[in-house]
């Protein structure tokens, strides 16, 4: 392992020290993503008292589900899953129909808010730290990424301990380690979410550009994360 990358984790390791010690309660929200089994590792092999959940949108791909489960039986850890409410993601579909989101901007950040951001709100509640595996170089949403924040919306102090690693920083982790990760990996997919919304990636395009590859980059963020100015996109904007 070279230097740096055993710098980068330090001072990952530093930073989860530090929540763990000054922001408890802390939850560490995974989506089973290469950067998130990184923070996983480092989460599970310390007993730092971080809780791990994720958002199970009812459209995750079977490889996910297959890491889930994988991850659990290796770290024995307990993983808390949040889903959508049943009767909101139904009226969605009942109104807008099942492939809404390809549609527009906005039926697609209401899908999201359904899937994921109404989960994730139940998720932190009650929690002083947000952890999350997001990255600088993933898309130009996030090049102003700091390593920690105060987040207004969800009254908490975020923090994202990988924010300036790179991706070759994340596989050089996940090999020396021998960390687990997700098969689509393996098949063109840097970045995966739902299944509908996720595709394989050609070549030379950008990590991101298998996410929700029908609309602008400007726009390709589901609406949990704030941007570079500390606002989240209302989710009526128009498309």
């Amino acid at each position: 392992m070279n230097d740096a990358l055993q710098q980068r984790i330090d001072a990952a390791e530093t930073l989860l020290q530090r929540i763990a010690s000054d922001f408890a309660p802390a939850a560490f929200a995974s989506s089973f993503g290469a950067e998130d089994m990184v923070l996983t590792d480092l989460v599970a092999r310390r007993d730092r008292g971080i809780e791990i959940f994720t958002l199970d949108t009812g459209k995750l791909p079977e490889e996910t589900h297959r890491l889930m489960r994988e991850t659990v039986g290796r770290y024995g850890i307990r993983l808390r899953v949040y889903v959508p409410d049943e009767r909101a993601a139904e009226a969605y579909v009942a109104e807008h129909g099942p492939d809404a989101f390809f549609r527009s901007v906005a039926l697609r950040k209401a899908c999201c808010h359904i899937r994921k951001v109404e989960p994730l709100r139940r998720a932190l509640s009650g929690k002083r730290a947000w952890i999350t595996g997001l990255r600088r170089e993933q898309a130009v949403t996030r090049g102003g990424l700091a390593l920690e924040s105060s987040d207004a919306e969800f009254g908490l102090m975020k923090f994202n301990p990988l924010a300036d690693w790179s991706n070759q920083d994340v596989w050089d982790y996940i090999r020396n380690f021998e960390v687990p990760y997700n098969a689509l990996h393996d098949h063109g997919y840097p970045s995966i979410g739902c299944a509908p919304c996720t595709r394989a990636v050609a070549a030379g395009e950008d990590i991101r550009a298998g996410r929700w590859w029908w609309e602008q980059p400007e726009s390709r963020e589901c609406g949990l994360h704030a941007g570079p100015d500390g606002r989240r996109r209302r989710i009526t904007e128009a498309a």
